[in-house]
This record gives C-alpha cells, structure tokens and sequence, in this order.
C-alpha cells in the first residue's frame, strides 16, 4: 500500500510543471531503511535547503536513527529475551551540487558534518528493574561527531517534490560506553523517501 502512494504522488510530481524560480529555498520530512554493518532499523527526520547559486544549496538536517548496533551484535541479541540497542539523534549541515531548477527531475550529491547523540536502551529482565537500568545507560550517553555524504534525485512539480536518496553516515564514537556496544565507529548507510514543499 505503501508504495502505491509513493507512485501516485510521484506520478502527480511528473505532470505538474517545475517552477521557473532558480532561488526556491524548500523544508522536507524523509523517512527510510537503514541496511549494512548496522541492525536493520528505521530512520526519519526533516531538512531545509536554500540555494547559494543554481546548482549549490546549502542544507541543515536533523532526525533519529533507531538503532545503530552492529548486525551480528542484533542477531546475538534475538537469541535472547533482552533487548539492547543503541539509538541516535543527530544534526549536520552541509553543501549540496544539484542540477537545473529548470528541470522536473534533479540529480544531486551532498556532503554533510554535524554532532549526534548517541544513547543505550534496554528491557527485557522485568517492569522494575527495566527502567532503572535505562536510567543508569543514559548516565553514558554521549554526543559524539558525524560525517555524511550521499546523493540522488530530486523530483519537483510546482511547489512540492519528492526526494529518493541514499546517505552514508559515519559516527565517531570515540571511548564511549555506546563505543563498547558498537565495536567502534559508527558506519550507517540508508536510503529513503522525502516529501517536500518550495517556497
């Protein structure tokens, strides 16, 4: 079901004629899949792009990645009647090269540098002891940095548009108790829809 309302209001966005505006600053909400060295988990959030020139934007983003441990680290933990898993916020900004505001589909890389806060969960041993020891994890959370780069395809008619991407994030978790859980840093690829307006 879900995908029939992505292809519809795809198939909206190509009718609809792209705007003539080259200096268009835009908001979105994305949601997506994360795949990789990571559990397979959810990720979603917003962003805001103004234009510089053309062709270069400058963007700001924020949003959740719900689980950052590592696969293996996933796949131990099923086996179990725990559940562990370490969680992100995070905010990043950066610069993207995008094609024409002429054209009703445009292509784009972007690259990106930001904080995120990383923080542990965990439940399974009983409702009392539960949410002390997830108080106790979150003594640990830590806000570490991030790099992210990635690219895809803008489609726009009139003011909104759609935005199909992969993103490739890096989370340098440093000596940190989510460093333990994690093995390390952070690789997280994902990809995802966004829905947007210009304006």
């Amino acid at each position: 079901m879900r995908v029939i309302h992505m292809a519809v209001g795809l198939a909206i966005a190509l009718m609809l004629p792209a705007t003539a505006s080259a200096q268009s600053a835009q908001i979105e909400g994305f949601g997506g899949l994360t795949f990789g060295d990571v559990t397979q988990s959810s990720t979603f959030g917003g962003a805001v792009a103004a234009p510089l020139a053309d062709n270069v934007e400058i963007i700001g983003e924020f949003g959740r990645i719900t689980n950052v441990t590592p696969s293996l680290m996933g796949t131990l933990v099923d086996l179990t009647p725990f559940d562990l898993r370490v969680s992100a916020w995070y905010g990043e900004g950066g610069v993207r090269l995008i094609g024409s505001p002429h054209r009703t589909v445009r292509p784009y890389v972007v690259a990106t540098g930001g904080l995120a806060r990383m923080s542990t969960a965990f439940s399974g041993i009983g409702s009392t002891p539960d949410p002390i020891i997830g108080a106790a994890l979150n003594l640990f959370g830590r806000t570490e940095p991030l790099v992210g780069a990635g690219g895809g395809i803008v489609v726009q008619g009139g003011p909104m548009f759609i935005d199909l991407g992969y993103r490739y994030k890096r989370i340098f978790s440093g000596n940190s108790l989510q460093s333990l859980l994690t093995g390390g840093d952070v690789g997280v690829n994902n990809v995802r829809v966004g829905v947007g307006v210009r304006f």
